[in-house]
């Protein structure tokens, strides 16, 4: 199902393992003001859980419950049917969490319709059995998805390992966490393990995938600072010739699955650096947009580089 500008029908998809708070999520989100909408919206459940839908709300919010067995239900000449059977202005898709998510972005969907949110629930209860024993799978709802939702947490749980797990895969996501008294605020204001008052932030490299994320998310803490790291160089096809990009892998769920996680870098010498070289820099920390990040990220214009030998483990680590 493609992203479609001015839909006819808008099509939101909901991820997450069973019993991860998806339907809470819903309906929660069904009883928003901002979330009303004159038309039909039509609720296709791929999995039933514990937890059902209150039919009053559905009545109140003009939303159609339909159940599948199996999303290979779900083909082109079904949802032509919904399509002329209930007219939707919205349809809402509550993923089966064993189900590919692929499968479910590779939809043929009718004539207007246009896939405008994928959002990725989680009971943090349970996601360290989840992370270890389902990774592939959780790496496949997150890498999309516009907005991750943690529930049931609790302060005492690794919430910024939490947070990190899914940066790691999708640096635009944007994260929630949750008690049972709604959203958790202020609690990533942790130590950092390097100095962000030192006149040159050193980091090591085993804390270059917290670096890396905590850059991402609190831009303002590296706007100006002086940074000093240690990566690979890229030199991606059609990139300014003062510029490259230097970064570290990291593996988001298998050996096969490895992502470059690296930040654009800026050096009237970059000419003279090659594709591949380990380089250690120092460099001060701007914000631009920029066609690598799809909008405003780090660039670092380079004070000082040398080459280093390969690191033993290349490999980005982020709990």
């Amino acid at each position: 199902m493609q992203m479609v500008e001015n839909a006819r029908v808008v099509v939101y998809l909901i991820t997450g393992f069973l019993e991860s708070g998806k339907t809470q999520f819903l309906t929660q989100t069904l009883s928003q003001e901002y979330f009303e909408i004159e038309g039909t919206t039509v609720l296709i459940l791929c999995e039933e859980g514990i937890e059902e839908y209150d039919e009053e709300l559905l009545k109140a919010k003009n939303t159609v419950l339909l159940t599948v067995e199996d999303p290979e239900e779900l083909t082109l000449e079904w949802l032509q049917g919904i399509d002329l059977l209930y007219h939707p202005e919205r349809v809402i898709i509550e993923c089966n969490g064993m189900y590919p998510v692929s499968k479910m972005e590779e939809l043929e969907a009718p004539e207007g319709w246009g896939l405008v949110q994928e959002i990725t629930t989680v009971d943090a209860s349970t996601f360290d059995m989840y992370i270890a024993n389902m990774k592939p799978l959780f790496v496949e709802m997150v890498r999309n998805a516009e907005l991750v939702v943690f529930n049931r947490c609790r302060k005492d749980m690794p919430l910024a390992a939490y947070r990190r797990n899914v940066k790691v895969v999708n640096q635009s996501a944007e994260i929630i966490f949750e008690n049972e008294d709604g959203e958790i605020d202020n609690i990533f204001d942790e130590q950092m393990p390097y100095d962000l008052e030192a006149p040159v932030v050193r980091i090591e490299d085993i804390d270059y995938g917290i670096w890396y994320v905590d850059m991402i998310d609190h831009p303002d803490r590296y706007k100006g600072k002086t940074v000093e790291f240690q990566g690979k160089i890229l030199k991606p096809r059609g990139f300014p010739e003062d510029e490259f990009i230097v970064g570290r892998k990291a593996m988001t769920c298998c050996a096969d699955d490895v992502t470059f996680l690296g930040y654009v870098c800026k050096s009237r010498y970059a000419q003279k650096l090659k594709a591949g070289q380990w380089i250690q820099i120092r460099g001060k920390v701007g914000f631009e947009f920029k066609r690598a990040y799809r909008g405003k990220g780090p660039v670092i214009q380079v004070e000082h580089g040398k080459g280093i030998p390969a690191l033993s483990d290349e490999l980005v680590y982020f709990n």
